[in-house]
């Protein structure tokens, strides 16, 4: 882990936030994700600079998460240096906020309903 993903999890471990379990490096699909709280289905991701030169992975794998019903969160390794209580407060914003509804789908045959 970097020194900003040390930091974050010190502040995330031990249901730390909200009385939130966080698990760290957690397998989701074929992606490994930093941090995640299954309970929320909230993911928090530290970034370093190698993240610039790989954005177009990191939209897509971000598209397969919420596709998932997963919320993604992304932070600078800098943020989480030089601005901690900023980066804990947005993640406290968005504990607050409700679950993205899970999308239905017709069931197969053509339309949806009984």
């Amino acid at each position: 882990m970097t020194d900003a993903e040390k930091k974050l999890w010190r502040g995330l471990r031990k249901n730390q936030i909200n009385e939130h379990k966080f698990r760290r490096q957690f397998s989701l699909g074929k992606y490994i994700v930093d941090f995640v709280c299954l309970e929320l289905k909230l993911i928090i991701e530290v970034d370093g600079g190698q993240h610039q030169d790989q954005s177009t992975y990191d939209e897509k794998r971000d598209a397969w998460l919420r596709s998932q019903n997963f919320n993604v969160l992304r932070f600078w390794n800098n943020e989480v240096l030089q601005n901690f209580e900023g980066v804990i407060e947005k993640i406290l914003y968005e504990m607050e906020q409700p679950a993205p509804p899970i999308p239905t789908f017709p069931r197969e045959g053509g339309r949806g309903g009984a």
